[in-house]
This record gives structure tokens, sequence and C-alpha cells, in this order.
């Protein structure tokens, strides 16, 4: 009798222990591909950021469009002990503070032309002011990697 239980307490340990070991391998195959995952989504927008800073650098959109693109996208990245960019990129995080609430797409076309042309020459104002600083940030993130 003894042998008994002691065979049935052992092949249930085995069979707990099997099952064990089979969720200790798909949470580490779950790890590797949230991992995988992750590290495409911070080449995705390391590269989104590189393609912005060379569309800016070539004129290609105002700086204050390619300041709120960049500031979201830094601000997007998924990495653990992020940097203070905000320290890193100030030229770059000061026009965004300024331009952040001006309106866009159809609250800027629902106001009159007085209103819009008014805010496009403040904005344009803001970017002289911070042109050489966004023009210093934007070499570095021509380079953008994480």
């Amino acid at each position: 009798m003894n042998i008994a239980f002691f065979l049935v307490a052992l092949s249930i340990i085995a069979g707990l222990a099997f099952y064990a070991g089979s969720l200790m391998c798909k949470l580490r195959t779950q790890q590797q591909l949230r991992n995988q995952k992750t590290q495409q989504r911070i080449d995705n927008i390391s590269e989104s950021i590189q393609t912005i800073a060379k569309a800016l650098e070539q004129q290609q959109c105002n700086l204050s469009e390619g300041c709120i693109r960049l500031f979201h996208l830094l601000e997007a990245l998924p990495v653990k002990d992020k940097p203070d960019f905000s320290q890193q990129f100030t030229g770059l995080y000061s026009l965004y503070e300024q331009v952040k609430d001006f309106p866009t797409h159809n609250v800027r076309k629902s106001q009159s032309k007085r209103e819009t042309k008014q805010q496009d020459l403040q904005r344009e104002e803001l970017e002289s002011q911070l042109e050489s600083q966004i023009l210093k940030d934007i070499s570095v993130l021509k380079t953008f990697a994480v």
C-alpha cells in the first residue's frame, strides 16, 4: 500500500513539474516575443524621428509641425529609464510647449482668417527665435538611436 501511495504521489509530482516546466517555457517565449515587439517599435519610432529630422533640415515642413511630431515620437518611446529629452532637445521642446495649444484641423478652419493669420505670425516669430537651437537638435536627431 505504501508503495502504491508513493508511486501515485510521485506521478502527481512529476505531472506538476512537467506542467510547471511547460508554463515556464511559454512564459519565456512570451517575454522574448514582447521584447522583440518592443524593439521593433523602438526601431520604427527611431526611424520616424530620423526621417522627420531630415525633412525639417531640408525645409520640407515647418518647424512647428516637425517639433510637434518629434515631441510625440520621443515621448512615445517604450524604453526603461528614458532620458530627459526636454533637457537634451531644448529648442524642440520649447517650441512645442509654446505652440501645442494652437488650433489645428477643423478648429483652425472654423476660425476667422484674421485669427489664423495672427496665429501664423506668432508661430513664425516663435520659430525664428528658436530656429538655431532647433537646428542643433535636428542635427542630433538625424542619427537618433536608442
